[in-house]
């Protein structure tokens, strides 16, 4: 399991372990309990180029389907296929084997405009206060 303290979030509730330009991207434990069950990934294709911000993943649960973002600009190098075959590991691992994607980061330096989790947390709290979801 990824210490959740250590990694960035977008505020679409991605996060990402960036070590030099290799990433891991998943979805918070706080999304996952909000999204409940999820019942389908449609993960990247490996090879496609994403821009930070670019939607290249669909998680469905049993409620609606919710676009994951790349958290910063690069190459997709792999996707859990464990978590394809059974996506209720995002909700029993969302820091662990609940992962989505992996890639080459081609700007590593964009992570820093991503929130560190003390960031996160704020914002988790203020988004709470606003009753926006």
């Amino acid at each position: 399991m990824l210490d959740a303290k250590k990694l960035k979030y977008l505020k679409s509730h991605e996060w990402l372990d960036l070590q030099g330009d290799a990433g891991t991207v998943g979805i918070s434990d706080h999304a996952q309990k909000e999204i409940t069950d999820v019942v389908f990934i449609e993960p990247p294709k490996v090879g496609r180029t994403v821009k930070q911000g670019e939607a290249c993943c669909v998680v469905e649960s049993v409620k609606a389907a919710f676009d994951i973002y790349a958290p910063v600009s690069g190459v997709i190098t792999e996707v859990n296929a464990d978590a394809v075959k059974n996506p209720a590991l995002v909700n029993a691992e969302a820091f662990g084997k609940g992962w989505l994607f992996k890639l080459k980061a081609s700007a590593p330096a964009e992570a820093a405009k991503l929130m560190d989790y003390a960031g996160y947390e704020e914002f988790l709290k203020a988004e709470a206060a606003h009753g926006s979801h």
